[in-house]
C-alpha cells in the first residue's frame, strides 16, 4: 500500500505542476489532494496543525492570487472588465480550440473581443491582449513558485 500511495502522490504532484501552466488540470488541488492520499494510504502521524493550516493558507493565496495576478495584467494594459472576462473565458477555452498555442493565444484573443465587444480601439484591444498574456505568464511563475513550496515543505514535514 506505501508503493501505491508514493505513486499517486508523486502522480499528483506532477499533475499539480503541470496544472500551474496548463489551467485545465485541477493544479493546487492536486497538490493538496496528494496530502490526504499520503494520509490514508501511509500515515497521518506527520500531519498536524501547522502543516495544515500553511498549506491551506497557500491554496488559499494561489487561488486568490492566480485571478488577481491576471486580471491585474489585463487592467495594467488599459483592459476593462468585458477584457479580464474574455481573457479567462479565451484561457479555459483556448487549449480546446487551438491545442498547440491556445493556451497564449486564448487569454490573447478573448481580451481583444472583450475590448472590442466594449467599443475599445483594436489599439487599445490589442494592448489588453498582451496585458493577458503577461498577465498569465505572471501567474503562472508566482503558481509554479508557490506549488513548489508546498511540495518542499510536505517533504521536509514528513521527513
Amino acid at each position: 500500500m506505501i508503493t501505491l500511495g508514493w505513486i499517486v502522490v508523486i502522480l499528483l504532484f506532477v499533475i499539480g505542476m503541470v496544472g500551474a501552466v496548463y489551467p485545465i488540470l485541477p493544479g493546487v488541488l492536486a497538490i493538496y489532494a496528494a496530502f490526504f492520499i499520503y494520509g490514508w494510504l501511509i500515515t497521518w502521524k506527520h500531519f498536524g496543525f501547522w502543516f495544515w493550516l500553511i498549506q491551506t493558507l497557500v491554496v488559499i493565496i494561489i487561488i486568490v492570487a492566480d485571478y488577481a495576478v491576471s486580471a491585474l495584467g489585463v487592467k495594467k494594459f488599459g483592459g476593462s472588465k468585458p477584457a479580464i472576462v474574455g481573457s479567462t473565458i479565451g484561457l479555459i477555452i483556448g487549449p480546446f480550440v487551438i491545442p498547440a498555442f491556445g493556451i497564449i493565444l486564448g487569454p490573447f484573443i478573448g481580451a481583444v473581443v472583450g475590448e472590442l465587444i466594449a467599443g475599445t480601439n483594436w489599439q487599445n484591444a490589442i494592448r489588453a491582449g498582451i496585458g493577458s498574456v503577461l498577465g498569465f505568464f505572471a501567474s503562472s511563475v508566482v503558481k509554479i513558485v508557490l506549488q513548489l513550496a508546498m511540495i518542499v515543505i510536505f517533504f521536509l514535514w514528513i521527513f
